[in-house]
């Protein structure tokens, strides 16, 4: 028999109490989580100490996760692979990156549309992926990613945007880790078609919002029951607290505790390190 009947809640005269006693509440359901990768789960080619026990409890729990990066070079299986070697075993359908919300928006915004693309493998085949054509030839955007590009194809984005083309960008990051020590990201190379073109991108990864919304309709969760793992605080945090997230920061990598109090945002939770997190 339905609460309504069973109580009669017509009836001003229910305790409520009585009401709130019927109702069972799922208390130990676990949240979501949206983990970032770099200097959380990984530091370079090194795990994270506690990083592969987080990731099996979020499993032994049955959290919904997505491991989240702004890094648009790779596919899902590529990074799959990346943090296999390194003991740290994430299945690629667990993997969300800047490239694929990047796909995901222009499959929103103009399906089957054309593309010059400045980017490789992980961005190329998100963009193949939803059926867009990529081409040099009156393309409908220009979507820069990351990787090694030549003057020559750095003008050819400059023209192309000059000449009406949508300029997006997969991550305003302005700087990476390398093999060598730091080099240039996606963010820096927005920069100099910007400069020369006129034109500002559109980024699409973190902190950006979309994608954190991208990210939770992927999983088919939702905001209230969800938590972003990150280390930086312009990019995760803010990313975060800007899509309605609970915020976890981490100290395994860019930010110090110290540097918190210069934002004007604060993330809910700041830990040591993801071995630190209860699921």
């Amino acid at each position: 028999m339905p609460i309504s009947q069973s109580l009669n809640l017509q009836s001003p005269y229910v305790p409520l109490a009585l009401y709130w006693n019927t109702i069972h509440f799922d208390m130990t359901a676990p949240k979501n989580y949206l983990i970032d990768m770099d200097g959380v789960l990984v530091r370079g080619r090194t795990i994270i100490p506690g990083a592969d026990a987080f990731i099996q409890r979020l499993i032994d729990r049955r959290a919904e996760f997505l491991v989240l990066t702004n890094n648009p070079r790779y596919t899902p299986a590529d990074l799959a692979h990346r943090l296999g070697t390194m003991g740290l075993q994430v299945p690629p359908e667990r993997i969300f990156s800047s490239a694929m919300a990047t796909a995901q928006f222009l499959q929103s915004q103009k399906p089957a549309g054309t593309a010059f693309v400045l980017g490789e493998s992980g961005l190329t085949s998100a963009i193949h992926g939803i059926g867009y054509v990529i081409t040099d030839l009156d393309p409908d955007y220009v979507i820069l990613g990351e990787g090694s590009f030549d003057l020559e194809q750095l003008t050819k984005a400059i023209r192309l945007v000059a000449a009406g083309a949508h300029f997006l960008a997969t991550n305003p990051d302005p700087s990476g880790p390398g093999d060598g020590g730091t080099v240039p990201a996606c963010g820096a190379m927005a920069a100099f078609i910007e400069k020369a073109g006129g034109v500002s991108p559109y980024f699409v990864g973190k902190p950006n919002p979309l994608m954190m919304r991208t990210a939770l309709n992927y999983l088919d969760i939702h905001s209230e029951d969800t938590i972003m793992v990150g280390d930086t605080m312009a990019t995760d945090i803010k990313g975060g607290v800007e899509a309605g997230l609970e915020t976890i920061l981490v100290l395994t990598g860019v930010t110090q505790r110290e540097d918190v109090r210069r934002f004007p945002f604060q993330p809910t939770q700041i830990l040591e390190s993801v071995a630190d997190i209860v699921v």
